[in-house]
C-alpha cells in the first residue's frame, strides 16, 4: 500500500501497532474531520497521517469480507450495514461515504497509539523478557492460534438454531488491563466470524464488554475460548456469562471495536477507574437488602436509596419496586445526574443495579469518589443474574436488552402503557418515521389505526414523507427529545420512591451500541 513513510518505517508500524480489525465506530465526539485531526498531531507524527488513514480504510474494508457462494468465481464478497457488495469498487465507495467518521476516529487512534508504542518500545521489549506470559503470547501472536478447533463440526452445525429459539445470546464483560486492545479486537473478530456469531463487542485498555448471538454450540465454543485465553482466564469464570434464548438473528451484523471505555460513561478510565467500585452483593444478598428497604414504613426518612443506573426507556418497562429511576437518556448523563442531585445521596446507603453489572462498576466508582455516601453497593451480575435466581422477586416487568429482541420476560407484570390509548403494553417498536431512532410503545389496536410513531411531530412527518419529498429533505426533530430535560433534578426522594411506581414518560429512545 502506498505510504508517505519509508519502507522500513511502514513495516515497523504494521508490526507494532496496526494489527487490528473492524472498529465500526460511531462516536462523533472525538474526531470529525481530517483537518482537526492533523491539527492535533505533532510534526513528526503528522507525516504518517496519510499512511494511517489508508491503513484504517483498508482494514475496515477487510473486516467486512464474507465468503462468496460456491457457485461464484470470486472468493469473497463484502457485507456492511445489512447490504451485500460483490466488488471492491462498491464496498470502497460505501465505506468512504457512509463510514467517514469511523475512518477519522480510527486514524487518530492509530497515530496516537503509534506515537505511544514507538516511545515505549524499548521498555516494553525489556519487560517482555522478564514476563513469561508476555513472551508466550508474543510467540503465539497469530490470531489463528487462538481459534477453537472446529474441524469435526460442519458449518451447518455451528449455524443450526440461529433463526429459532434453539440459539442463545451471551452477555458478559471483563475489566482487566489490556496492553494491546487492537490485537484482542482482531482476535475477537476472527473468533466470532469463525463461529458464525453476530453481536457487539467493545474493547479498551480497561477490558472487554460483549454481547453475541449464535447457536448453542457456537456460544459454548466462544465461552471456552474466552476462558482458556491467558489474559482472561484469571478474571472470567463460566458464571460471568449471562445466557438468554435468542441467536445470531438478534443482531443485524457483527461489530467489534476499540474504544476508550468499554461502557460509555463519558469520563476517562484514568480519572474514574473500575478498580475502585462499590461493594458487590450477590443476588441473594441484594434480595435481602431490598426486602429490608421495602419493609420500612417511611422510605423518605430511610438511610437507603435503591438506584437504577439504566436509561429511562429501560426502567420504564421493568424495575425494582421502590427504586429511584433517573429520567436520563444515556449512561454518559449519569455523572451529571449525580452531580446535580448530590445532596440526595448524602449520608445514604446506595444499592445500585443495572442490566448485567457493567454500568455499576464505574457508576459506583464515580458515586464513591464524591465522598458523600455512607456506603455504595452494587448488584453482582446485574438484573440478569438476579432474575435467574428470583424470577418472582422484587424486580417487576421486563428486562430491556440492547438487541432486536428489546426485552426479556421473566414474570407476567406489565408496568408501562400504550403511548396513545393508555392500555397496558410493554413491547417496544422503533418509530415508524425512518429518520427517527426512538422507541415507541403502541398497542396492536393503536397500530391498526396507524399510530406507529413516537409523537405527533414524527407521525405528521411520516405522513408527509409518504406523499411528498424523500426522507433526506427532512431535518430530524422530535418533540419527545426536545421536551425532556437532559439532566433531571429530583424534587425529593419521596417523589421518586414508590412501592407502586408512578407512570414513566411515554416515549423511549433507542439505546443501541455505541457502547
Amino acid at each position: 500500500m502506498p505510504s508517505s513513510t519509508a519502507p522500513g518505517q511502514e513495516d515497523d508500524q504494521e508490526a507494532c501497532i496496526l494489527r487490528f480489525s473492524d472498529l465500526d465506530l460511531k462516536d462523533k465526539s472525538l474526531i470529525s474531520s481530517s483537518n482537526m485531526l492533523k491539527a492535533e498531531l505533532d510534526g513528526s507524527t503528522k507525516k504518517k497521517y496519510s499512511f494511517a488513514k489508508k491503513k484504517a480504510f483498508a482494514l475496515l474494508v477487510k473486516t467486512k469480507q464474507v465468503p462468496a457462494p460456491s457457485y461464484e468465481c470470486k472468493e469473497k464478497w463484502w457485507k456492511c450495514c445489512q447490504q451485500l457488495f460483490m466488488n471492491q469498487t462498491s464496498i470502497h465507495r460505501h465505506v468512504a461515504t457512509q463510514h467517514a467518521d469511523e475512518i477519522y476516529h480510527q486514524t487518530a487512534f492509530i497515530l496516537k497509539q503509534l506515537a505511544a508504542t514507538l516511545s515505549t518500545s524499548k521498555s516494553v521489549t525489556s519487560a517482555n523478557k522478564k514476563n513469561p506470559l508476555k513472551e508466550y503470547l508474543t510467540h503465539s501472536h497469530e490470531v489463528s492460534a487462538w481459534l477453537p478447533d472446529t474441524s469435526c463440526v460442519s458449518p451447518d452445525e455451528l449455524k443450526s438454531g440461529q433463526g429459532s429459539e434453539e440459539g442463545e445470546v451471551l452477555l458478559y464483560y471483563c475489566y482487566c488491563d489490556l496492553e494491546d486492545p487492537q490485537w484482542i479486537c482482531a482476535w475477537q473478530t476472527a473468533l466470532c466470524q469463525h463461529l458464525h456469531l453476530t453481536g457487539k463487542i467493545r474493547i479498551a485498555t480497561e477490558g472487554i464488554n460483549g454481547t453475541v448471538g449464535g447457536s448453542k454450540l457456537a456460544t459454548r465454543l466462544y465461552v471456552e475460548a474466552m476462558l482458556s485465553y491467558p489474559l482472561f482466564k484469571d478474571y472470567l469464570c463460566k458464571e460471568d456469562f449471562k445466557i438468554s434464548r435468542g441467536g445470531a438473528h438478534c443482531f443485524p451484523e457483527l461489530r467489534v471495536g476499540v474504544f476508550e471505555e468499554i461502557v460509555p460513561m463519558g469520563i476517562s478510565p484514568y480519572k474514574i477507574s473500575y478498580k475502585k467500585p462499590g461493594i458487590h452483593l450477590s443476588p441473594g444478598e441484594f434480595h435481602k437488602e431490598v426486602e429490608k428497604f421495602l419493609s420500612q414504613a417511611d422510605k423518605e426518612q430511610s438511610d437507603t436509596i435503591l438506584l437504577d443506573c439504566r436509561n429511562f426507556y429501560e426502567s420504564k418497562i421493568g424495575r425494582f419496586q421502590g427504586c429511584l429511576a433517573p429520567d436520563i437518556r444515556k449512561f454518559s448523563y449519569f455523572p451529571s445526574y449525580v452531580d446535580t442531585n448530590l445532596e440526595l445521596f448524602r449520608e445514604k446507603r446506595v444499592l445500585m443495579y443495572c442490566t448485567g453489572g457493567i454500568r455499576c462498576e464505574r457508576g459506583s466508582a464515580y458515586l464513591k469518589a464524591k465522598g458523600v455516601c455512607k456506603e455504595v453497593f452494587q448488584l453482582k451480575g446485574g438484573i440478569h443474574k438476579y432474575l435467574e435466581e428470583f424470577p418472582d422477586g422484587f424486580y417487576k416487568g421486563k428486562l430491556f436488552v440492547f438487541d432486536e429482541r428489546y426485552a426479556l420476560c421473566y414474570n407476567s407484570d406489565v408496568l408501562s402503557e400504550c403511548s396513545y390509548c393508555g392500555a397496558q403494553w410493554d413491547q417496544y417498536k422503533l418509530c415508524s418515521t425512518p429518520q427517527c431512532r426512538q422507541l415507541v410503545l403502541t398497542c396492536p389496536a393503536c397500530q391498526g389505526q396507524g399510530f406507529t410513531a413516537c409523537c405527533v411531530t414524527c407521525q405528521d412527518k411520516g405522513d408527509r414523507q409518504a406523499s411528498g419529498p424523500t426522507q433526506d429533505s427532512f431535518k430530524e426533530e422530535c418533540e419527545c427529545t426536545a421536551r425532556r430535560p437532559r439532566i433531571p433534578r429530583e424534587v425529593s426522594q419521596h417523589a421518586q420512591l414508590s412501592v407502586n411506581p408512578a407512570p414513566e414518560p411515554s416515549v423511549g429512545e433507542d439505546g443501541s451500541l455505541l457502547v
